[in-house]
């Protein structure tokens, strides 16, 4: 009988090795009157392996709640609470004005456009990934 030690190892070899979850070009949002929440936005690449992400913290935020922008009745926009963002293998998503994206509630400090915070993404499957995001003043243009 033969064994199959060699094609098990190299299987698991193969999944060792799958691309991880990455996330760019995060920034934020800063609020145009005090004390309201800024918005973050990102671009998520899951890689080779369906995952989602689950959740967004920062020392920067009393809070993060992920939401997703829609159209309500009668014209008026509105949001929904997302409890996570599937995120299929092999595609991009994005967090971006109009569409999926984090609210943080009771920003720390004197956030000022120009100047970075960390943001830690929270995903199922990956793990957390802390990047640094650029914040951007209410009425300046979004990062190219």
């Amino acid at each position: 009988m033969k064994t199959r030690w060699p094609g098990l190892m190299m299987a698991a070899m193969l999944a060792g090795c799958q691309p991880p979850t990455t996330v760019d070009d995060a920034w934020v949002r800063l609020p145009a009157v005090p004390g309201r929440p800024a918005a973050a936005y990102a671009i998520l690449s899951p890689g080779s392996s369906d995952d989602a992400l689950i959740g967004i913290t920062t020392p920067a935020a009393g809070r993060v709640e992920l939401h997703e922008s829609m159209n309500g009745h009668g014209g008026m926009a509105g949001m929904r609470p997302l409890q996570r963002l599937p995120l299929p293998r092999d595609r991009t998503a994005a967090l971006k004005p109009g569409g999926a994206h984090a609210m943080l509630f009771d920003l720390t400090g004197d956030p000022r456009a120009g100047s970075t915070i960390p943001l830690t993404f929270r995903f199922d499957r990956q793990g957390d990934v802390t990047v640094t995001a650029r914040l951007v003043g209410a009425g300046d243009p979004a990062p190219e």
